[in-house]
């Protein structure tokens, strides 16, 4: 019996090793440089709206064609939570990206998403372990070191920092809404509800803060736009999304969220690569000094 335990447990970590989960990271940490991308083309309201839109039009036919079950009585909840983990999320960092926000600094700072979930557990009624308590210190020692850092080579704006402070916020508040109030519906549906309320938050704003007009005369259409918004709809609100859930159902919840905390450095090697953002020996040790806290905070005893 120990054998058989012991080789299920193999066959689980070799399928964790397997390219899936890099893919993963590399998919999700592309969303920090395709904001990048797409904001010369578009402000980030309105962009963030044809992306809302995009999803919706890929799947509200798949939800129809397969008669997917629709979440009866969390319907509002799984609102409430699209509006913080996708609204909130997103239009702190890509506002905060086209104030001039590095993308490897703003991935970093949201990064940070577990150290504020411990911060927060005992709200919900989980334990925190001194062991993550010291990861809590080291994570916010780390933002603070890189924080600075690009300060003094960019000059960053306190708008921008605070967007980005918002956009964690408020992705740490909606997780734990979610995990509270619908931890499980129907992925396809529970994306269509949350995508959809997170549209009608954003036309308002869209059309208050950016002028938008049905015409989206802001919007210039190049192939590089075009290009963005497609990979943001598909790669990053659908697949990324569906592959996450996908990873969850192999293996242990715990070392597919140890994925996200692989983000912030695979964004800012991808941010280096592509448009030349680079690090001072301040930030660099800023981000290692993040990382270990991460791990801190995230890693079970054994």
């Amino acid at each position: 019996m120990p054998e058989t335990t012991q080789a299920a447990s193999s066959t689980r970590h070799a399928s964790f090793l397997s390219p899936l989960p890099l893919f993963f990271v590399l998919l999700w940490s592309s969303g920090f440089i395709v904001a990048k991308f797409g904001l010369p083309y578009a402000p980030p309201l309105t962009f963030l709206l044809l992306r809302f839109l995009g999803v919706l039009l890929f799947l509200v036919p798949t939800v129809l064609l397969l008669k997917a079950p629709w979440p009866h009585g969390k319907i509002g909840h799984i609102a409430v939570a699209g509006l913080l983990v996708q609204a909130g999320y997103l239009i702190g960092v890509w506002c905060a990206i086209k104030q001039g926000m590095p993308a490897g600094l703003s991935a970093l700072i949201v990064g940070m998403q577990p150290i504020l979930t411990a911060f927060a557990a005992p709200l919900i009624g989980e334990k925190v372990r001194p062991r993550q308590w010291l990861g809590l210190l080291f994570g916010i020692a780390g933002v603070g070191l890189v924080v600075a850092a690009k300060i003094q080579l960019v000059g960053l704006s306190p708008a921008a920092i605070s967007l980005c402070l918002l956009a964690l916020v408020s992705i740490t508040t909606g997780t734990l809404y979610q995990k509270h109030h619908c931890p499980q519906f129907d992925l396809r549906v529970g994306t269509v509800i949350q995508f959809a309320a997170s549209a009608v938050l954003i036309l308002p704003l869209a059309i208050f803060f950016e002028g938008l007009g049905p015409d989206f005369a802001a919007v210039q259409w190049t192939p590089r736009f075009i290009g963005a918004l497609l990979w943001s709809v598909l790669g990053l609100s659908i697949g990324a999304i569906f592959l996450l859930f996908a990873l969850i159902r192999r293996n242990d919840a715990t070392q597919v969220t140890s994925l996200m905390y692989l983000t912030p450095p695979t964004t800012a090697i991808m941010a280096w690569l592509m448009f030349g953002e680079a690090f001072n020996a301040l930030g660099m040790a800023g981000m290692a000094l993040a990382v270990m806290g991460v791990i801190f905070v995230v890693k079970k005893p054994k």
